[in-house]
């Protein structure tokens, strides 16, 4: 296999390596292979270019010296008929001229040349254009069809055998057969082997290509799904934190006419929220730096900052009963931050759909390998409040969902029967691996 025919294939893992080969990266085998890829573009555009100097070039070595020699050959002491010079070059240009369709149509080509063939030697002539035929087979193996390849041999079997009769008066009929039909399985064996070359390495470019596509079909996913983690983290964490700063302010403006302690108050709950918002931004920042970061050296939220969760909520304005039993804080990370991520999302929008004097209840239990969390919200108190989103709007739902799906789990969300809007997740934990908290 030549190195121009192999130039920008990538061989995929997997196939036999023979060790590092000390040519390769050498100047002049890249010298080749830009020739060799030149001349392959240059066939592609121009293919007619390439037949004509094949047949340019056999005539020119095989036509002339008969046109310029008509002597026999000495060796073989048998007397050819000779042509007249328009019955020579009748006969070169019938054995050569389809040569120039022996890629588009092997199998004519190879049929018109053993026809011209037969006709020569039944006339007794000699030409050493005859080594038109070998070609024509070697271009019938190579880029015809297979099929046709049987009774190309038995035709080229046929030819041979009255080339062989027709010297057997100077050499033994085997002699001849012999030689010629090894001349004819040289051809042969050179197409069927260039042919297969080629098949390799249309496979080795096809595979490349495929895993070109497939590393650019990974790259975008992984980049995708960066993007959806870092737009559900984004939410998470800003929508939440601005529905409370917003609730707070709004609030704080009343309360500071009545009372300006409780107006002060509102204040502090404001630079709190808004200081736990940036620590958890530049937490999240951080991660997104620093990749190949410990998961100890970034820690997430998890089921022991629900207390602080729900004391914020609390401040804004609604009432938040908190409720939780099992062994919740031997959960994975991972598990600890889904939960802690959909009670926020639940109390964010009991919040802002159903206002600051309604009443949420959150309980989260382990009963044997069974999590439950379930948020109700009463809904506002007078009917009044923002629409809900339905299940296929809303980021928040989708994103409470996507983190559930993560570890094998159910988000479900609607109406209460009696009133307001429940919010709940179940997860099985008995197949759950264990993964890093960072990753939900």
């Amino acid at each position: 296999m030549s190195s121009g025919d192999t130039a920008g294939v990538e061989v995929p893992a997997g196939l036999p390596h023979h060790g590092p080969d000390p040519l390769q990266g050498h100047p002049l085998v890249a010298r080749l292979a830009r020739v060799g890829q030149l001349m392959r573009q240059a066939d592609r555009d121009h293919p007619w270019v390439l037949d004509t100097a094949v047949v340019a070039g056999v005539f020119l070595m095989f036509c002339v010296p008969d046109l310029v020699d008509d002597g026999d050959p000495r060796e073989l002491r048998i007397t050819f008929t000779h042509l007249p010079v328009a019955g020579t070059l009748a006969l070169q240009a019938g054995l050569l001229l389809p040569l120039l369709w022996r890629r588009r149509t092997p199998s004519v080509a190879f049929a018109l040349i053993a026809a011209v063939f037969m006709l020569q030697w039944s006339l007794g002539a000699l030409l050493r254009a005859d080594v038109a035929l070998l070609v024509a087979l070697y271009s019938l193996v190579l880029h015809g069809r297979l099929r046709h390849l049987p009774w190309a041999c038995a035709a080229m079997a046929g030819a041979l055998a009255l080339v062989a009769v027709r010297v057997s008066t100077a050499v033994s009929v085997w002699d001849a057969m012999f030689f010629l039909v090894s001349a004819a399985t040289a051809a042969v064996a050179l197409g069927l082997a260039v042919r297969i070359r080629r098949a390799q390495l249309a496979v080795l470019r096809d595979r490349a290509a495929r895993l070109e596509i497939e590393r650019d079909q990974r790259s975008r996913l992984a980049a995708a799904t960066e993007r959806t983690r870092v737009a559900r983290e984004m939410h998470d964490i800003i929508g939440h934190n601005l529905s409370v700063i917003i609730t707070l302010a709004d609030a704080g403006g009343y309360a500071a006419d009545v009372s300006p302690d409780r107006g002060n108050e509102a204040l502090r709950l404001i630079g709190d929220t808004g200081r736990q918002a940036l620590g958890e931004l530049r937490r999240m920042l951080g991660i997104l730096r620093e990749r190949t970061g410990a998961p100890e050296l970034n820690p997430q939220p998890g089921i022991s900052d629900l207390d602080a969760l729900c004391a914020r909520i609390r401040a804004a304005g609604p009432q938040i009963v908190y409720r939780s039993g099992g062994e919740l804080n031997a959960l994975d990370r991972g598990v600890q931050l889904m939960v802690y991520r959909i009670v926020q999302e639940a109390l964010t929008n009991a919040l802002k759909h159903a206002g600051r004097d309604t009443r949420a209840h959150v309980m989260l239990t382990v009963a044997g390998s069974q999590l439950r969390v379930r948020v109700h919200d009463t809904g506002p108190p007078h009917g009044t409040g923002q629409p809900r989103p339905s299940h296929e709007d809303g980021h928040g739902l989708a994103g409470m969902r996507e983190r559930a799906a993560l570890y094998g789990g159910t988000v479900t969300a609607g109406p209460a029967p009696g009133g307001g809007w429940i919010v709940e997740a179940g997860l099985d934990l008995t197949p759950i691996p264990h993964t890093s908290g960072g990753s939900a």
